[in-house]
C-alpha cells in the first residue's frame, strides 16, 4: 500500500520560513512527478509546485521567486522551501505523488502565516 506523509507545516510570522517534507513508500512503480497543492478555507485545491523525475520544475505566479521544490529520487522524497511567508500562504499544504498509471495523495499540512 503506498503512502504519503507531509511534514513540517506550523505556525510563521510573515516574512519566516518553513521547509515541507513529503515522502512516499510502497509503491511498486518510479514515482515521475512529486507535487505540492494548498486548499485554504472556502477555496479550491491549487497547485503551488511540481517536480518531474529529471529535475524540471514548474511554480505558481504567486509563489515564484519564495518557494522552492526539490526531490530525493532514490528516496521518494519531496520537499517545499517556503521563504518570505506571506498571510495568504495560510493553507492545508498536500503531497502529491504520481506514477505513469495513478495518482496518490497525503493527508496534508497545515501551514499558518500571522500578519
Amino acid at each position: 500500500q503506498v503512502q504519503v506523509v507531509e511534514s513540517g507545516g506550523g505556525l510563521v510570522q510573515a516574512g519566516g520560513s518553513l521547509r515541507l517534507s513529503c515522502a512516499v513508500s510502497g509503491s511498486r512503480f518510479t514515482i515521475n512527478t512529486m507535487g505540492w497543492y494548498r486548499q485554504a478555507p472556502g477555496k479550491q485545491r491549487e497547485l503551488v509546485a511540481r517536480i518531474i523525475s529529471i529535475g524540471t520544475t514548474i511554480y505558481a505566479d504567486s509563489v515564484k521567486g519564495r518557494f522552492t521544490i526539490s526531490r530525493d529520487n532514490a528516496e521518494n522524497t519531496a520537499f517545499l522551501q517556503m521563504n518570505s511567508l506571506k498571510p495568504e500562504d495560510t493553507a492545508v499544504y498536500y503531497c502529491n505523488a504520481l506514477t505513469t498509471s495513478y495518482g496518490y495523495w497525503g493527508q496534508g499540512t497545515q501551514v499558518t502565516v500571522s500578519s
